[in-house]
């Protein structure tokens, strides 16, 4: 089964908890994760809205119930019965019991086909071949690697529109988190680890990303622009990209340094296999120390 016809044989939400949700959560944001512009996107949203809507089922009659207890049993209500004896209800003890065992049931049934369905190391189904991108995060900066394109941009991302990207990701420093809301699917970033990330923007536009995880003082510049652009301009930046000085290992260790870039900038000829060292460097020497005499 397809990703889309997954997810299309999942129940749709109640149009008011969606909206409610989408107003509480883009007032003062035209753009996040309620506003996805490609198909992983759009199933995270699915994910969260039919989450909560699943939660609310007993949220919402718990805090109701709460409400009319408090003003049913209130001491001038004469009418509301004492009963201090009262210890068991059979009832109450399946409703207690089977309502929250639903709930578990049926938020663990979305986690297990998300978990799946989305998962991030699958690639996309697409007519076209996967972009490949390698990913390394920097105190306090993106630096984007275009094997095949031999060139590469720092908190500057430009991709073909409807065409998939396939990332592989890695950390010249400390754990990181790269996510770009409106497309989907936040991912780690670790030293001495490659990880993979597939997605997709449905349509040309600017999208923001961003650092999802505390690295350090630069953490809250850690951001970068993805510009989703049709083929013939991501052509053309590529060869705009040319004039752009080398990425060699000096570049690489300028680069760096800790700080923050405030202007995206391109280089054009990359290292060989920069980001295999950086993600994979190889065993440092032993280090005999002498010892001690006795």
């Amino acid at each position: 089964m397809s990703r889309k016809a997954m997810w299309s044989c999942m129940p749709p939400a109640p149009n008011a908890v969606i909206a409610v949700i989408a107003a509480t959560a883009l007032s003062g944001c035209n753009a996040g994760i309620f506003d996805p512009h490609g198909p992983i996107g759009a199933a995270d949203r699915l994910i969260l809205v039919d989450s909560l809507a699943i939660m609310m089922v007993i949220g919402l009659p718990t805090i109701l119930a709460t409400l009319v207890f408090a003003w049913w049993f209130r001491a001038s209500n004469r009418l509301a019965r004492y009963r201090p004896t009262w210890v068991y209800s059979g009832r109450l003890e399946v409703i207690v019991w089977v309502i929250p065992a639903l709930v578990v049931l049926f938020l663990g049934g979305i986690a297990w086909i998300g978990s799946h369905d989305l998962d991030p190391y699958q690639r996309l189904d697409s007519g076209k071949p996967p972009l490949e991108v390698e990913v390394v995060s920097m105190d306090w900066k993106w630096l984007f690697i275009y094997p095949d394109q031999g060139i590469a941009s720092v908190n500057e991302l430009v991709v073909p529109a409807a065409r998939p990207v396939h990332f592989r990701l890695t950390s010249a420093t400390v754990m990181n988190s790269f996510f770009i809301p409106q497309l989907g699917s936040q991912i780690y970033t670790m030293p001495g680890m490659i990880t993979e990330l597939n997605l997709i923007a449905d349509q040309p536009g600017t999208y923001r990303g961003l650092s999802a995880q505390f690295s350090g003082d630069g953490f809250s510049d850690m951001k970068f622009d993805v510009h989703a652009v049709p083929d013939r301009d991501f052509t053309s930046w590529v060869a705009a990209a040319e004039s752009g000085g080398p990425l060699d290992l000096n570049a690489y260790k300028t680069l760096l340094k800790p700080g923050t870039e405030p202007v995206p900038h391109v280089y054009n000829g990359v290292a060989s296999k920069l980001f295999d060292a950086v993600a994979m460097p190889p065993p440092r020497a032993s280090v005999h120390l002498p010892m001690p005499e006795s």
